[in-house]
């Protein structure tokens, strides 16, 4: 009956529920503004033309455009559930994500994807959901929890599944290791994304043999370029940590663009509210000189297409009515939103209420013995691999560094800026404890400590003093997963992360409020201007599938070589 009414209203016989009159329409097939109205029913475009309506609203020539797409996400990222998330995101535009939620299914495993399946049934955004692929993503690091390639398969065709998500081992890919290959032949016929920073030739050429479709890791425009010639889409990410537009969109032409997308990965919520969300992306390209309705295109139709989700992002007959409103063209602010139809943001304020969905299966996540954690960094030489932070990214360069021991320990040099580097492990009790030392950050007579430790997410712990390190660790048990600063013996400031170490159900507004006094304490103790995010940033220091070195619980890892190595010396 829905079906014939909509006919109906499409031939201009009956009224649609909504009529959006007098509206620039962004047509992302022609790369064109069309001037008309918009007849909306059942949550579906019906109608371009001249209609009216049960409600009309004119717009009196403002805008409109398909609902953003955000191509790549971890919501775990913004600290909040997905609920309170959507309220961040939704006023700036975006109204659907593909989101990958393989920090919270490192701690829990399946349990942990099924309270994010279950979460974003509680808000309008629309999520879809890529099963991880990597957890853990190397084995060279301890997790909470396995996913197996039995898991993959019970969860394949599970409501929200959409495809497999980012195959960070990209070694065991180019190598068609026996686990990797099947893993991959159980999503065959699903969107599977990629993570291969730097790879080119024929690891590239290897790598895409096993159907791998998108990348998010570029940072340069040969780079891009490449990947765009062996047929990826790539997005382009602007997050916290990692802000690659800029560098990337003097690489977008008029040949290649449809193949581009826009994603975020992790992106703070201070910094969504400071910025946006992915209207930021399309402004900050739009800057570079990338033209206006490219760069939409890259945010909708163009993420639809590599995802093939249909009926999603354009403004056309039969297409989901997920719009937004806007005024300036090369600046977009929204104005208004619209999902299915509704109405559910005007002026930046939220017009939908949400719930939360409560899983005591998901807290009490952090187990380690805090008592028994020793810090001593044994040295029998004063020449030591340090990682190296880069501003804006999340890559770091390896160096030899000279630095000062007594009684064959390390001891933290004043002057220099190297600090030392803790992770913990915090998933089976296992007493794991990887040491290593960290340059570029700079913090003085103070430790930050947190639960957010890139993939598996142990505690991270940086300072200068194994004093405050050991406090801030202990902290972090008490309050069972957080964001703690200490500072000459005295918790400064702290904030709980009781969903898995990661998320809290607070709303977003208290986790902004002290974010953004944890970030002026940072400051404050020292945190180097370079470091773009001090919380977010120290967060993938522990990440090992991002060259160059990093630190996981069981040691020192050279990304390049793909295998622990010594602390000490520089011949490796």
């Amino acid at each position: 009956m829905h079906e014939l009414n909509n006919h109906k209203i499409a031939k201009g016989l009956e009224k649609a529920e909504l009529v959006l009159k007098n509206c620039q329409i962004i047509n992302v097939f022609s790369k064109s503004i069309e001037q008309n109205d918009i007849a909306i029913n059942d949550g579906m475009i019906v109608g371009i033309g001249q209609y009216e309506g049960v409600t009309e609203i004119d717009l009196k020539n403002q805008f409109v455009s398909p609902g953003f797409i955000d191509g790549h996400v971890h919501i775990e990222s913004s600290m909040l559930t997905p609920s309170e998330f959507s309220k961040m995101i939704v006023p700036r535009g975006t109204t659907r994500v593909i989101a990958d939620p393989h920090e919270i299914t490192n701690v829990l495993g399946v349990k942990g994807m099924g309270f994010m399946l279950k979460s974003c049934l509680e808000t309008p955004l629309k999520v879809h959901i890529m099963i991880p692929s990597c957890v853990p993503a190397t084995a060279f690091e301890t997790n909470g929890y396995a996913i197996s390639n039995e898991d993959i398969l019970s969860l394949r065709d599970r409501e929200g599944i959409l495809g497999l998500g980012e195959v960070m081992d990209y070694p065991s890919v180019i190598n068609a290791e026996k686990s990797m290959t099947e893993k991959l032949l159980i999503m065959e016929g699903k969107i599977i994304d990629g993570h291969a920073p730097l790879v080119s030739g024929k690891d590239l050429n290897s790598y895409l043999l096993q159907h791998i479709k998108t990348d998010h890791e570029c940072t340069n425009i040969d780079e891009l370029t490449e990947k765009l010639n062996r047929g990826m889409y790539i997005h382009l990410r602007e997050g916290s940590a990692t802000r690659n537009v800029k560098a990337l969109a003097k690489g977008v032409t008029k040949n290649n663009s449809h193949r581009l997308m826009f994603c975020t990965d992790d992106k703070h919520p201070n910094d969504i509210i400071n910025e946006g969300h992915i209207n930021y992306n399309i402004n900050l390209a739009v800057k570079e000189g990338v033209d206006p309705i490219t760069a939409i295109q890259m945010a909708t139709i163009n993420i639809a297409t590599c995802y093939q989700l249909q009926n999603i992002g354009a403004i056309a007959p039969g297409y989901e009515a997920d719009l937004i409103v806007f005024d300036d063209l090369n600046n977009i602010e929204p104005k208004k939103v619209f999902i299915n139809g509704e109405l559910v943001s005007e002026n930046g304020d939220v017009l939908f209420e949400t719930t939360k969905y409560a899983n005591i299966h998901v807290v009490d996540s952090v187990k380690y013995n805090d008592d028994s954690i020793n810090l001593d960094l044994k040295l029998k030489g004063n020449i030591v691999k340090v990682m190296q932070m880069i501003p804006n990214n999340v890559t770091t360069n390896k160096v030899i560094r000279t630095v000062t021991t007594e009684n064959g320990l390390y001891v933290n040099n004043k002057k220099d800026d190297i600090l030392k580097i803790a992770v913990v492990e915090r998933h089976h009790y296992t007493k794991n404890i990887g040491l290593g030392l960290l340059e570029g950050y700079g913090i003085s007579n103070s430790a930050i400590a947190m639960t957010i430790a890139h993939d598996s997410h142990n505690l991270i712990c940086v300072g200068d003093n194994d004093d405050d390190m050991l406090l801030a660790i202990k902290k972090i048990k008490d309050i069972q997963g957080g964001v703690v600063i200490v500072s000459n013996g005295v918790v400064m400031e702290y904030l709980t992360l009781e969903i898995a170490g990661l998320m809290t159900n607070d709303d977003y507004h208290l986790v902004i409020d002290k974010l953004s006094k944890m970030e002026k304490i940072a400051r404050g103790l020292g945190v180097n201007k370079d470091v773009d995010d001090p919380i977010l940033s120290l967060a993938f220091v522990s990440l090992p599938v991002i060259p160059a070195l990093k630190l996981t619980d069981m040691g020192l890892f050279d990304v390049n070589q793909f295998r622990l190595v010594d602390i000490e010396g520089d011949n490796e």
